[in-house]
């Protein structure tokens, strides 16, 4: 890391003061009136009614839960939980241990996340202008249901024909001590509750955005997931652009100090049209470090440097809009339009 810093220290005063003024990526401009119609996005607390069965009746709740949540009861047994529903016996014990069990702090998580979650005004707030938001831009995209559960570990975010569903067990703080046995270190960063939202607009636009390139290199990743970034901004314009990409505030600063030094690196190495699956792990995938660049990185710094150059097409061509960012798959063009040097 010495070769990224040496050209660097003294640029660092520099860096922050510009950093200062950019406000972060994505959210300076203005691309959707304040003015607009408001929708509301339906939560059913399906966690309090799941929870809400005794261990001595496990059968008999399972049965009410089929009843009161047709549409939802078979998708969180079978693909959440992961367990045979016609398999009733099994089901049984399994959900009762789900209940009890101490070992493994599902009993624990169990309150945790009750207590946690006993109030989700901000969650529905923050929920409601994102998809007031989106409707806006566009309107032909069914608002979903979301369905709060508690999933023993398996699930944060699903989405299936127009349902959404979020494992809050999965978001009860980064310090959580049972994490310790289900995630690494790394992962802990965004299992936060102020996570949530980012997390389900972020499902619901990669289920209606497609990735569509007759490409597959590092480049068409980068700014796939780049424009991704920068709608997810507009949605959640309250949000600081660290938050919106699930880094930490040093970990957004480390990026802004060493841009220039991360670009070199990949422009040196050629890695932006090479298509090897190890190269685009290592930028694209969450982990705790962007091998390519090195170890001081935090993980996914293709996603940062795409937003980066979305970004900086978008300031550069100000007449083009959302729909056209989203729309346009020439990769190539919008990084030369871009003119991103940093």
């Amino acid at each position: 890391m010495e070769r990224l810093r040496g050209n660097w220290l003294l640029a660092i005063g520099y860096w922050v003061l510009i950093a200062g003024l950019l406000c972060g990526c994505g959210n300076q401009y203005q691309y959707i009136p304040k003015d607009i119609e408001s929708v509301a996005l339906e939560i059913v607390r399906f966690d309090s009614a799941q929870l809400a069965i005794r261990p001595d009746s496990v059968k008999q709740g399972i049965e009410q839960l089929y009843s009161d949540y047709e549409e939802f009861m078979p998708m969180f047994v079978e693909g959440i939980l992961r367990l045979p529903s016609e398999d009733t016996a099994y089901l049984c014990e399994m959900y009762g241990q789900f209940l009890t069990d101490t070992m493994l702090g599902f009993t624990q998580t169990n309150a945790k996340a009750q207590a946690l979650f006993a109030n989700i005004d901000s969650l529905q707030e923050a929920l409601n202008v994102g998809f007031s938001r989106l409707h806006y831009l566009y309107p032909e995209w069914e608002i979903p249901t979301l369905y709060l559960y508690v999933s023993g570990f398996h699930s944060s975010v699903m989405y299936y024909e127009n349902i959404m569903g979020v494992g809050i067990d999965m978001y009860l703080g980064s310090e959580y001590p049972y994490y310790n046995q289900v995630v690494y270190d790394y992962q802990k960063q965004t299992m936060r509750k102020a996570c949530i939202a980012g997390d389900i607009l972020s499902m619901y636009l990669a289920y209606h955005i497609p990735y569509n390139s007759k490409y597959n290199r590092l480049l068409e990743q980068m700014i796939f997931r780049g424009k991704q970034l920068f709608l997810l901004a507009q949605l959640l314009p309250k949000e600081p652009a660290w938050e919106v990409i699930g880094y930490s505030k040093e970990q957004w600063d480390w990026c802004e100090i060493y841009e220039r030094a991360i670009w070199n690196r990949i422009m040196e190495k050629r890695d932006l049209f090479k298509t090897e699956s190890s190269v685009l792990s290592s930028y694209m995938n969450d982990g705790p470090f962007t091998a390519e660049v090195t170890q001081d990185s935090p993980g996914r710094l293709g996603l940062w440097v795409g937003w980066r150059i979305v970004d900086s097409y978008m300031r550069n061509n100000k007449d083009v809009t959302i729909h056209e960012l989203i729309n346009e798959n020439d990769a190539q063009k919008i990084l030369e339009q871009s003119f991103y040097k940093p």
